[in-house]
């Protein structure tokens, strides 16, 4: 049953297996209504991110949202291809998704979340599961954008969990510092699902068989596209499993997950060139005294989560057509 009051989401991605999965859910889930997607560089080339969007916005009775092109490269240097060896050639694993003959906005996605926070003043949600780089240029656009949104969501950084991209770094954060370091210190709420939790919760065989076997021809794909997600994971677990990423930023967003601990605390992001850039430094030093609160700290540092994700991601995608 919906949500008499779904509230509305723009979803900023760089589709990427698991950025599909985090797609998939918020059309299927019922507490939100996904009203934009923007799309960055990272995971493959921004346009053939869009095109993914695209496709499997269409495959998921969703070819209506609207698909805006982003950040083709850092605000501080150059684009030096995605990650093929994690997500495939062109972000779909080995799986070539059914056509969907649409095509992004003749906007940029910082142009389109801006006009949707106007839109959906003091409502719209912001889920972003890539580089920041889109972000950063909203909040040039329109400095008071932390006004206008309700909260911020990202799948990025480590407090406490080792970084993937260097011992202290994510890949998020660490593909675009000098914008994530913008957008950690804007003042609106933020909620940070990073690798402390993203890594400790996976998606595993039966889960994914779960999906192929609904009756869902969406679910199927992503079932499909995890294949490719898994070989890689075998070196990161030691089994044919995946990190639960973008699909878990996604489900807090929208309420299906709520953390157990996510103190509010201070974060700043390392954006030198020395070892530690991209670091993103949480003032994690009360955490002996139950995180006392930090004045003008406006950062939610998700650190445990007590409900099993991968059953309830199940449940919901295996809702879509």
């Amino acid at each position: 049953m919906n949500s008499p009051n779904p509230h509305p989401i723009y979803l900023d991605c760089d589709p990427g297996v698991d950025d599909s999965l985090a797609l998939g859910y918020l059309v299927a889930s019922p507490a939100v209504r996904l009203v934009g997607v923007g799309t960055v560089f990272g995971n493959t080339a921004v346009e053939t991110g869009a095109k993914n969007a695209c496709d499997w916005l269409a495959l998921m009775g969703a070819g209506d949202v609207p698909v805006a092109i982003g950040a083709k490269k850092p605000s501080n240097g150059e684009f030096h291809g995605g990650a093929a060896w994690i997500h495939g050639d062109h972000g779909t694993g080995t799986v070539t998704l059914p056509e969907s003959g649409s095509t992004p906005v003749d906007r940029s996605a910082a142009e389109l979340l801006v006009d949707l926070a106007h839109r959906h003043e003091g409502e719209l949600q912001i889920v972003a599961v890539g580089p920041l780089t889109n972000l950063a240029e909203a909040l040039a656009l329109e400095p008071r954008l932390p006004r206008l949104v309700r909260r911020v969501t990202l799948m990025g950084g480590a407090a406490l969990h080792p970084g993937n991209i260097s011992p202290v770094t994510e890949a998020n954060v660490g593909k675009d510092p000098e914008s994530a370091r913008i957008v950690f210190a804007a003042d609106w709420p933020l909620t940070m699902v990073g690798l402390d939790v993203t890594m400790r919760n996976t998606f595993e065989e039966e889960h994914r068989e779960a999906l192929r076997a609904s009756g869902s021809r969406s679910a199927h794909h992503l079932a499909d596209v995890l294949d490719f997600y898994f070989d890689f994971h075998i070196d990161v677990y030691g089994r044919r499993c995946s990190a639960l990423h973008d699909p878990l930023a996604a489900a807090i967003a929208a309420g299906g997950i709520v953390p157990t601990l996510a103190p509010t605390v201070a974060v700043d992001v390392d954006d030198t060139f020395g070892p530690g850039r991209g670091q993103t430094i949480c003032a994690l030093g009360g955490m002996h005294r139950g995180f006392p609160a930090q004045e003008d700290a406006h950062c939610s540092v998700a650190l445990e989560i007590g409900t099993p994700v991968a059953p309830h991601l199940v449940d919901v995608l295996t809702t879509l057509p």
